[in-house]
């Protein structure tokens, strides 16, 4: 962490005495503290304290003075290496899921391009209210690392989960995080995400319901981790965020198949993530074909090109190449065989019977299964942890080869 710029943002509960400790454990790691403070924190815990112990200005206002000075929360978004809310209360918490930027701290969440960690600390039933666990899961599918809070004595006298994690306990996750900070770095890796579109005529299509959200955060992941991304993307909305993340929007399967084959020889990673359409119309009308005229239509469909058989074919020892599998019934045995038949080295199943994962869904649920038939479940998460999980698995398999 030595070198590392945190910004600690700092709100209104009992725990911001713990601040204080947390200030000084991080720069103990030799990482630069620049405090954000609310309003309300300001009643736990003195600004005082918290420059004297970050050799900082505590930034609490806008406008510090009445001369045109102003904290521009921009530029604090694009200093900091990371960004640590502790304690992060109900409130709190519930503007950063909303945007609900009333304050120097919430718009410096909102500015911020590094990692985010959030640490609650509140009473027991507010910990456990559905509104405090759904703002918690949006937060978490923004791609924001939440640190449980500990069970213990509360404030208010009861006993339950609530309290704020220890400093000790956040810097060791903060020190994890930069651990693998560089794990991928000088690797090239190629993801293909969401769904493709095989024109009918020029108003019409066949498509499925890939949204590109798993694979677009495979490629934050990866690209978090030190990677050049070449992120191959059919039709969707999501936004590719990471400056690593090189995108090349594609629509129909032979346009991913190109552009996949074509930047496979440079690469040191796939990830085929898209769900590739595995049929195409034979022809397409260049004119909107109209019921009409024409009345019943048949389509006659074939099959597009297998791009994980042929990259798999391609690969080369140096290179791994990791697949997905969506199946509705017998899915080990397809994602097994899957793997086998397309010469990959890892393959991730996932099944819509599980609720909450596939298509349309935030959170998604896999099993890893690699070349030696070893398999790992990674339970419902948000597809930001998933990523996370696939990619930290994905390394052990790299440099337990070397």
């Amino acid at each position: 962490m030595n070198g590392k710029k945190i910004i600690l943002g700092v709100t209104g509960s009992i725990a911001a005495y713990k601040a204080a400790c947390l200030i000084r454990a991080l720069m103990n790691k030799g990482a630069e503290v620049q405090v954000v403070i609310t309003p309300a924190g300001k009643e736990f815990i003195t600004p005082l304290t918290l420059a004297t112990l970050s050799r900082k200005p505590v930034i609490s206002e806008f406008f510090s003075n009445r001369d045109g000075t102003w904290n521009s929360h921009v530029e604090l978004g694009l200093w900091a290496d990371a960004m640590v809310i502790a304690p992060a209360t109900a409130s709190t918490i519930g503007k950063m899921a909303n945007g609900i930027a009333d304050n120097m701290l919430v718009t410096t969440y909102l500015s911020c391009k590094a990692p985010v960690f959030v640490s609650p600390a509140m009473d027991l039933d507010m910990y456990a209210h559905a509104s405090t666990r759904q703002n918690l899961d949006r937060l978490r599918s923004f791609g924001n690392h939440i640190i449980e809070p500990a069970s213990g004595f509360l404030a208010s006298g009861l006993e339950g989960k609530g309290r704020m994690a220890e400093p000790d306990d956040i810097v060791k996750v903060l020190d994890d995080f930069f651990a693998k900070e560089k794990t991928l770095q000088k690797k090239n890796i190629l993801i293909t995400a969401g769904p493709t579109y095989e024109k009918i005529d020029p108003v019409r299509f066949i498509g499925n319901y890939s949204s590109g959200k798993m694979g677009f955060a495979l490629a934050e992941a990866c690209a978090k981790r030190g990677a050049e991304v070449a992120l191959i993307a059919g039709p969707v909305a999501v936004e590719a965020l990471h400056p690593a993340i090189r995108r090349i929007d594609v629509e129909s399967a032979d346009e991913m198949y190109e552009a996949a084959v074509s930047r496979f020889g440079d690469c040191d990673i796939a990830i085929l993530c898209a769900a590739v359409a595995d049929y195409k119309p034979q022809s397409q009308s260049t004119v909107k074909i109209r019921k009409e005229s024409e009345g019943d239509m048949t389509l006659q469909l074939v099959g597009n090109k297998d791009i994980a058989a042929t990259l798999g074919g391609m690969k080369q020892p140096h290179q791994k190449l990791v697949g997905f599998a969506l199946e509705t019934e017998d899915g080990l045995m397809n994602a097994k065989q899957k793997l086998q038949r397309k010469n990959l080295d890892l393959i991730a199943l996932n099944t819509l019977k599980d609720e909450g994962a596939g298509f349309r869904h935030d959170t998604n649920k896999v099993t890893l299964i690699d070349k030696s038939g070893t398999q790992t479940v990674i339970p419902l998460k948000s597809k930001s942890e998933v990523a996370e999980e696939i990619v930290d698995y994905l390394i052990n398999i790299i440099y337990a080869c070397k």
